[in-house]
């Protein structure tokens, strides 16, 4: 106990924030005037703070073991100081240990399964993720082209940003796999003049947005469909198709399926759009120090991660050719910063949403749960622990005159000037990311029209 006690204190010593620490005995060790509190109701909880694994002592906070009092972003500055390890080192690696997690993984990503812990997820309680999301609900990172952005004008450029890349054109088929509360859907129709197509596997999203495509008039042309990709069946390709937010759900084990079905959903010579969290680890297959059970149990059931060079592997393999990719990481870094100051800036609502729905005891895990799970997932794009990138890929045609440039085998330009042809921003301008996009494309160079 001695010597769990004196480690510690010298891990509470090296915080960049005070911490004081309440002991299962009542003894405090530590800061005397802290700006983080946290007290131990039992030992493990002390060992795992003691040694670091604080996805561990996550746990024990959402299960009422331990209290916590003080600010997220200090809580989490915290944290990081009592890591012991690089938590995308990977622990335990071999041939056997990948068998496995192959073998999970495919036991885990039925279509059953799937919707199960998307259900799980994004089911929660519609009203609780409209406190804290913009006013589209878009639940995916936002894209800050200038750093004093609001959330809501930094999540309408992410959907341009989607857009643009995508080189989207009136009357084009469009695809968005995992399409969540209809954000990009409704915006590439109502902006680009698109025929769209949303899946999920929420039925609450899947009830959300063919209410907003009611409302909007948008139903000749937008359609919404409760079904898994692998069992989306079309009458003709695709020529364009996103998905945003959703192959973190696919699983290691089914993702070169993943990427077929892509290629036999998109048309010779179209476009697709992977935006998606990645690892920032090569080789681990979650992150460590306890962290990757905690997102398992109480958030993303389900959920894996893979370094994006795994990704664009699985990718070609798939028959698709990756041409642009971007890391967007301190996007969401600070996309998720704005979702968990929303939060904490109205717990009392939240509280109150989710215990009508599940009780005081449920709802509280619940809330905890969330909480700790934005600002963990802030830190941890802020440290490079995981990452965000947009991979945009074709499928090639085989014909070497189609497109701008010989050879290029699809719609796809080979510049990246049709995406960022326009002035820079200035911080503080007002101007709308609607005006930004048109802007871009009255920018753009007439070679580049003649593209698609």
């Amino acid at each position: 106990m001695k010597d769990l006690v004196k480690s510690l204190e010298l891990s509470l010593a090296q915080s960049p924030v005070s911490v004081q620490v309440q002991l299962p005995d009542g003894k405090r060790v530590g800061a005397r005037d802290p700006d983080v509190r946290l007290g131990l109701k039992d030992r493990l909880a002390m060992v795992a703070l003691a040694m670091g694994e604080i996805g561990n002592v996550g746990a024990a906070i959402v299960e009422g073991r331990v209290a916590i009092e003080g600010n997220m972003r200090q809580l989490m500055a915290a944290a990081a100081a009592l890591l012991k390890l690089d938590p995308t080192d990977e622990v335990g690696a071999g041939w056997w240990r990948r068998v496995v997690l192959r073998a999970r993984s495919i036991a885990a990503h039925t279509v059953a399964h799937d919707a199960r812990n998307i259900q799980f997820h994004y089911d929660l309680s519609d009203d609780f993720y409209a406190l804290w999301l913009d006013p589209r609900r878009v639940y995916s990172c936002a894209y800050y082209r200038a750093s004093d952005w609001s959330l809501a004008r930094a999540q309408e450029a992410k959907l341009d940003l989607i857009c643009r890349k995508l080189h989207l054109q009136p009357g084009e088929r469009f695809l968005d796999v995992g399409a969540g509360w209809g954000g990009l859907l409704l915006w590439a129709a109502e902006h680009y003049g698109v025929d769209a197509t949303g899946i999920t596997l929420s039925k609450n999203q899947f009830a959300h947005v063919q209410r907003l495509i009611e409302e909007r008039g948008l139903g000749v042309r937008v359609r919404m469909q409760l079904i898994d990709y692998r069992e989306l069946r079309a009458d003709r390709p695709f020529d364009k198709i996103a998905s945003v937010g959703m192959f973190e759900h696919v699983g290691r084990a089914q993702m070169v399926r993943y990427f077929q079905t892509v290629h036999r959903l998109l048309r010779p010579g179209g476009l697709m759009m992977n935006h998606g969290i990645t690892a920032g680890g090569v080789t681990n297959s979650q992150l460590g120090a306890g962290m990757g059970e905690f997102i398992e149990r109480y958030i993303f059931p389900g959920g894996e991660l893979l370094h994006v060079s795994s990704v664009q592997h699985d990718m070609a393999l798939g028959g698709l050719e990756m041409v642009d990719t971007e890391n967007l990481r301190p996007h969401y870094a600070k996309t998720l910063w704005a979702w968990s100051d929303a939060l904490e800036a109205r717990l009392d609502e939240a509280a109150g949403i989710l215990n009508r729905q599940y009780g005081e005891e449920k709802g509280g895990r619940a809330l905890r749960a969330y909480r700790l799970y934005l600002a963990g997932c802030a830190l941890g794009f802020e440290r490079g622990w995981i990452a965000l990138h947009q991979l945009l890929a074709t499928r090639p045609d085989g014909d070497l005159h189609t497109g701008h440039l010989p050879g290029a085998q699809s719609v796809y330009p080979f510049t990246r000037d049709y995406v960022y042809g326009h002035a820079p921003v200035v911080a503080g301008d007002s101007t709308s990311a609607a005006q930004d996009a048109r802007h871009s494309q009255a920018a753009s160079s007439p070679s580049h029209a003649t593209t698609s």
